[in-house]
């Protein structure tokens, strides 16, 4: 029987594999400024639907090409367009809700933030309690969703590290590494605690991506 893999080299073959935030592959350069942290909000909250993650960044994408990347842009553009956004990125299960989603979402996130996320940041003083019940004020913000966006923006506000939610410890425990944030948030250099959690979640998602990464970390041994 081949030994079993050390944590390390687990986390070290997940990284180079599936190492890459969902904000990353909706094109999103994540930085600390409103459009960035908006368009994550867009993504997290298709995210935060019953779809197929892939689908959910392919509709992201769609509607940042469309030129909706702005709470601004997404609240003035007609429903139509936004409908037709959605649709092109493949997100059709919901994609006439969702569109009336966003526009309400923009608009209330303007009158109550001026349309900047960092507002609600300094207002949380981090508390991540706080800060995902504001989020959960906005339209179609729940739970899931919330929780998404703190999983990918810990990269830029780090006074919500580590924040590795249910599904990414899911990941963990299927890979073989320990369920506790604070003990897999010493397996990777800061900056990469956000990869980690994108990484864990594809874990978590997909059976192949355990099996892949298993065999990887093993020619690490």
């Amino acid at each position: 029987m081949s030994p079993r893999p050390a944590h390390q080299d687990l986390v070290r073959a997940l990284l180079d594999r599936h190492g890459r935030t969902y904000a990353a592959e909706a094109g999103i350069r994540l930085r600390d400024t409103p459009q960035p942290l908006y368009q994550l909000l867009v993504l997290a909250d298709l995210l935060g639907a019953r779809i197929r993650a892939s689908v959910a960044v392919a509709a992201a994408r769609a509607l940042f090409d469309a030129g909706l990347g702005t709470p601004r842009r997404m609240a003035d553009a007609p429903w139509r367009q936004r409908v037709e956004a959605l649709g092109a990125g493949g997100y059709r299960r919901y994609d006439e809700s969702t569109a009336t989603r966003l526009g309400d979402g923009a608009r209330l996130l303007l009158d109550r933030h001026g349309g900047d996320l960092r507002r609600m940041r300094a207002a949380a003083d981090g508390d991540l309690g706080a800060l995902r019940g504001a989020l959960q004020e906005l339209p179609g913000v729940g739970p899931a969703g919330s929780g998404i966006f703190v999983r990918e923006v810990q990269g830029v506000w780090p006074e919500f590290a580590p924040y590795l939610d249910a599904k990414a410890l899911q990941g963990a425990g299927r890979l073989g590494l320990p369920e506790d944030p604070d003990r897999l948030r010493r397996l990777v250099p800061a900056a990469e605690t956000a990869a980690l959690a994108s990484a864990l979640v594809r874990a978590a998602l997909d059976r192949s991506v355990v099996e892949e990464v298993r065999e990887r970390a093993g020619q690490f041994a």
